[in-house]
């Protein structure tokens, strides 16, 4: 438990996962790819925010006054398409060199971590709108690696907060791209409810979550109204910030529960990842205000924290 302690602990970012050796990592690949009964191929964006485009000070109407915030974001990004992402999908199936791409970005993920001598992932899923009939140019290759953390002892957030650190690094030290879409990497628990309705198992080579393209209604307008809200309230926060601290963080931990449940919610109605509330959740991402949220919880705890001579 000790290794799982010192890697979360450890500050400085590598620029690269460290590898055993090559046949390490051909021997990761090989478990992904000729594992099961078939011979061949096993069972049967983060996109950086624009901040150049508006500055977020001036951005403090509240939601729907003139100048306020509901004119970026073109509705028709979150509108459904008629297929899957052609470039990722043919007839309902991932390419195979797409799958084969993304197995082997996971098995460098994986070689690079040193605790977790040899345990395999139970899945590795696509999820998000990629894996949707809502995929646009914002949309991310949301890569889920599912490990079952009792493998690993008996503290599973312990366990959580090494593979949150572990893809962190990962996610900020790569930028890699497939058809413009970025690789984002997540670490799941295989005991923990993942809610989405379209989910596809690379190993598996088939839906666990197939996507029905007439489930795709979205109400703009009141995702639009929620997201306001929120930015309207980091915006105002960022003004009394940096005079009083401890009040901006107490207020940041507030607005940061709210956007959790306000996602949660979203995904846990009928509608799911096209619920207004979800939507929201995607257009703060987008226009880069939980990017700036977290920024400002950093340096407000760092002002809080500071003393005068």
């Amino acid at each position: 438990m000790d290794e799982w302690q010192e890697f979360i602990m450890r500050t400085e970012a590598q620029d690269t996962p460290s590898r055993k050796s090559g046949a390490g990592i051909e021997r990761s690949l090989k478990w992904f790819l000729d594992t099961g009964p078939q011979k061949k191929g096993g069972y049967p964006k983060k996109r950086r925010p624009n901040f150049k485009r508006k500055k977020f000070n001036d951005i403090s109407a509240p939601p729907g006054a003139p100048g306020g915030l509901e004119e970026d974001i073109d509705p028709e990004t979150f509108e459904k398409h008629s297929e899957l992402e052609p470039n990722i999908f043919r007839e309902g199936v991932m390419k195979p060199k797409i799958r084969e791409r993304l197995l082997e970005i996971v098995a460098d993920f994986l070689e690079g971590l040193p605790a977790l001598k040899g345990v395999q992932p139970v899945d590795i899923r696509l999820t998000g709108s990629l894996a949707n009939y809502n995929w646009s140019e914002y949309s991310d290759i949301d890569l889920h690696i599912i490990m079952d953390f009792e493998e690993f002892g008996d503290d599973p957030e312990l366990i959580k907060g090494f593979f949150d650190k572990a893809r962190m690094q990962w996610n900020a030290n790569h930028d890699i791209k497939i058809h413009d879409y970025e690789v984002e990497i997540y670490v799941e628990n295989v005991h923990e409810e993942h809610i989405s309705s379209g989910v596809y198992s690379l190993i598996e080579r088939h839906w666990l979550s197939e996507p029905d393209p007439t489930q795709v209604e979205i109400d703009h307008a009141l995702a639009r109204k929620k997201s306001d809200d929120v930015a309207t309230q980091i915006n105002l926060i960022e003004k009394y910030a940096l005079t009083k601290p401890r009040a901006a963080l107490r207020d940041i931990k507030r607005l940061k529960a709210k956007i959790r449940r306000l996602r949660n919610a979203g995904l846990k109605s009928e509608k799911a990842e096209f619920s207004a509330e979800n939507i929201a959740f995607k257009i703060l991402r987008r226009e880069g205000f939980l990017d700036k949220l977290g920024e400002l919880s950093h340096t407000v705890y760092d002002k809080a924290m500071s003393m005068d001579d």
